[in-house]
């Protein structure tokens, strides 16, 4: 951290001696402001403008109090720095942008805060990754005798087009599919409190692995199992909520897409040799989505019966059972779905086709849920 008067100091942010505490732009969001020709260079590049403004003046230039900047940029992950001259254009127009929402009445001061936190924390996530994994690789020195600092800029200069139309791109598409489902919601309540199958899918005996693996194995392990479920989340029609190392946590509009979801996670890590077992356990019910995450009982039901399901199993509660049946994609039970066949068969018609079968569980008690009947899932034999 910096103070005003531009010395390093370890003072946390919450008691900086500055008078205005506000955070800097640079290629890493957490540095403090650094003097490295090439990282300047960078982040020139990548900013598109040069460094121009203290934090005070880009606030004033923006028309925007002191408090509220440094509310935005907090928000955003970017760090504390004093009065350092640091800030851009771009910041300045920024904040414009933000506090101009409020003042039009389009955002209110503390979702304009939420959009700049949202914002800040998955563009963080992803710039982290494609540093860390992307062009870390790629700037490794191709002929004997180059530094990684020739090949860096000259990388960057042609990826950084490239990479940002394609952020665009995916935004867009995610914008629209996510808008998509706000305005199929019932009513205004349905927008935030949903009911959604939200599914838990766990690694069988991922601490131990943690102990016998070298890191490079273990990353190798977790980027394959999480790239697995988010390929196969997307392409049944789930949303991908989180990835926790070990587990996923997934949701779909249907219980029907939840429980396909599930039993392809299950035989496709079954299929893999180098994979642990996986467990899954999925609920039925109101759930309530902040962020891009979601909340509620209904999410701690299916992270406790995840927690207690067999290995390569799935198991669901009762909601959720419910809700194949009344959807036609399980019967009631199987005595109902054989004196079913039996009077199809009788009438010569077809019998009804289903594509799961539910099994009864014995009632346990669920630490903080009390006592629930899970159900053991599985495809239907045909």
């Amino acid at each position: 951290m910096l103070r005003a008067d531009g010395t390093a100091g370890g003072v946390p942010a919450a008691v900086d001696p500055s008078p205005y505490p506000t955070p800097h732009h640079a290629v890493d969001h957490t540095a403090e402001p650094t003097d490295d020709p090439l990282a300047i260079r960078l982040e020139q590049l990548i900013l598109g403008a040069e460094r121009r403004y203290t934090p005070f003046q880009a606030a004033r230039t923006a028309g925007v109090s002191m408090d509220l900047a440094s509310r935005f940029w907090r928000a955003m992950g970017f760090a504390d720095i004093g009065q350092a001259k640091a800030l851009t254009e771009a910041d300045v127009l920024a904040l414009r942008r933000l506090a101009g929402l409020v003042e039009a009445g389009l955002l209110s001061e503390p979702m304009a805060v939420q959009v700049a936190r949202s914002t800040g924390q998955t563009t963080a996530r992803l710039a982290e990754w494609q540093i860390d994994s992307f062009l870390e690789g790629l700037t490794e020195p191709p002929e004997p005798g180059m530094t990684r600092t020739e090949v860096t800029y000259p990388l960057v200069e042609l990826l950084l087009p490239e990479l940002e139309e394609f952020l665009r791109y995916v935004w867009r598409r995610q914008l629209a599919a996510a808008t998509g489902r706000v305005v199929q919601a019932a009513d205004d309540e349905e927008m935030v409190d949903r009911r959604l199958a939200v599914g838990f899918a766990d690694l069988v005996g991922f601490t131990r692995l943690t102990r016998r693996l070298e890191e490079e194995e273990l990353g190798e392990l977790v980027e394959a199992f999480e790239t697995t479920c988010a390929d196969l989340v997307a392409a049944h029609g789930g949303r991908l909520i989180k990835t926790l190392g070990d587990e996923v946590l997934y949701a779909a509009d249907d219980a029907g897409t939840a429980a396909e979801i599930a039993l392809r996670l299950i035989e496709t890590m079954a299929a893999d040799q180098t994979m642990p077992a996986l467990r899954v356990g999925i609920a039925f019910g109101t759930v309530t989505t902040r962020m891009g995450d979601v909340f509620g009982t209904t999410v701690n039901l299916a992270s406790r019966l995840t927690s207690i399901a067999p290995k390569d199993a799935l198991l669901v509660d009762g909601a959720f059972a419910e809700e194949l049946s009344r959807t036609g994609d399980a019967p009631v039970s199987e005595a109902e779905a054989a004196a079913e066949a039996e009077k199809a068969e009788k009438e010569g018609v077809a019998p009804p086709s289903y594509r799961f079968a539910l099994q009864p569980m014995w009632q346990r008690p669920v630490r903080g849920l009390g006592t629930v009947e899970p159900w053991l899932l599985t495809r239907r034999a045909t």
